[in-house]
């Protein structure tokens, strides 16, 4: 038996439980993982909320990092004692080891610790198919990125910089604009004080820009819309404030292209998942992107975590300690 924190109805974070749960042996193509960090991301908030629905009751959780404990029949490609970290497959990376599908995992470079990678695998990730894959960046643009602190937004941050994008990103503190800026951030907008539109016209010169990357959702849409150059491109990569609804008659005024892109589209095959993963670690070892978690949780306080990150309270990434 382990511990892993399940949930058997949806709701806020008090819906979490630490339960019991028995692992058992890997099966053909599976292995079992003894996680060392779990990642928290707002996604898995989602899961949890209902918004997106899933069996019940179930685990939470897609995104860790730990050491291959047993490997199934078929597995050529991982072996036991190898260090890895994985962003997709089945729910459940909320517990101390678990059996998974062995063609996700992504085996860690020795000059990455696993601390490190627990901040790196799916943040990471993320910024590079949004950078790289889903509105390719060239260098020299300059962008409209929101939630410029959050655990993808400080890698965000440090990628635009190291391919000579300028990058404006939106906070909703004083603190959270510091962290952007020291990260490599050009310009940022405080939220709470600053009208974002605005700000981006007299950066920009009255230009705007050619794409806005917004996490945000409902609160910022207005704003990202106003932002955009013409045939400028939104990406919607998330609804943190809730859910996007648009008239598309608003995207005729300057023939605005829109996308919500979704992770699992983007990072298959697996050859195509290693080489997204060894272009984060290239600019890791190289010194061009540096993660570290900025929280840390028990894993029995999961929605502890879920609280903080909720209320607006974290910066950069958080994660769970089995």
């Amino acid at each position: 038996m382990t511990k892993a924190i399940r949930f058997h109805e949806t709701g806020g974070a008090d819906v979490l439980k630490f339960e019991d749960v028995e692992v058992g042996e890997p099966g053909p193509g599976q292995a079992r993982v003894r996680h060392s960090f779990i990642a928290v991301n707002f996604a898995d908030i989602y899961f949890r909320t209902g918004f997106y629905p899933q069996d019940l009751p179930n685990g939470l959780g897609t995104d860790a990092v730990g050491v291959v404990e047993a490997v199934g029949a078929g597995v050529t490609d991982i072996r036991v004692g190898d260090r890895v970290g994985y962003l997709v497959g089945p729910p459940g990376a909320y517990s101390q080891a678990r059996v998974m599908p062995a063609d996700v995992l992504i085996p860690l470079p020795d000059g990455i610790s696993d601390r490190s990678a627990s901040s790196l695998i799916m943040k990471g990730m993320t910024a590079q198919y949004l950078f790289r894959q889903v509105h390719p960046l060239q260098g020299g643009e300059t962008i409209l990125y929101h939630a410029a602190a959050g655990g993808v937004g400080l890698i965000a941050c440090q990628w635009a910089r190291a391919m000579g994008v300028t990058m404006i990103g939106t906070v909703s503190t004083d603190e959270k604009a510091a962290a952007a800026k020291a990260n490599g951030c050009a310009h940022t907008i405080v939220t709470s004080r600053e009208d974002i539109a605005q700000r981006v016209h007299e950066i920009t010169e009255g230009k705007g820009v050619p794409v806005v990357y917004d996490s945000v959702g409902k609160d910022t849409l207005e704003a990202s819309l106003a932002c955009l150059q013409t045939r400028g491109t939104l990406v919607s990569n998330g609804t943190s404030s809730g859910p996007v609804i648009l008239n598309v008659k608003v995207l005729g005024s300057k023939s605005i292209w829109i996308t919500r892109p979704a992770m699992r589209d983007y990072i298959a095959p697996r050859a195509h998942m290693l080489d997204m993963a060894r272009e984060l670690f290239d600019h890791v070892l190289a010194g061009r992107i540096v993660s570290e978690p900025k929280q840390s949780f028990a894993l029995a306080d999961a929605a502890e975590a879920h609280r903080a990150l909720e209320g607006r309270k974290t910066i950069g990434s958080t994660v769970l300690v089995p």
